[in-house]
């Protein structure tokens, strides 16, 4: 394995494992449920994004072969994570769940 595969892979990974560590302190410090569920799917989309990449970067630097499974992964967490955080918070405001002392403004709340 050639160092310039190796420094991707370790970037990629630190990159990825920082992003979850920083999704998980934003699920449990952020104020209401909306701006938890935007650090739950947004960051944590992306950690796994750039885990998984540096995965599949991996084993086809050492094995030589391309993991479809792998991709399988990335393109199936890129697709619902941030859609199923969408719905979520759809469902949040149309059940009633109020916003936060702190948030700014309300842009569903003319849409009614």
């Amino acid at each position: 394995m050639s160092a310039v595969a190796e420094w991707t892979i370790v970037i990629c990974i630190i990159i990825g494992t920082f992003l979850s560590i920083v999704a998980a302190f934003g699920v449990l410090k952020l104020p209401d449920v909306y701006t938890r569920n935007h650090a739950a799917s947004k960051s944590t989309t992306l950690g796994v994004l750039l885990t998984l990449l540096g995965t599949l970067i991996y084993f086809y630097a050492t094995d030589g072969e391309f993991n479809a499974r792998i991709v399988l992964g990335i393109v199936f967490i890129f697709i619902t994570a941030p859609v199923a955080g969408h719905l979520i918070s759809r469902a949040a405001y149309h059940t009633g769940v109020e916003l936060s002392e702190r948030s700014v403004q309300d842009d569903l709340s003319q849409k009614k």
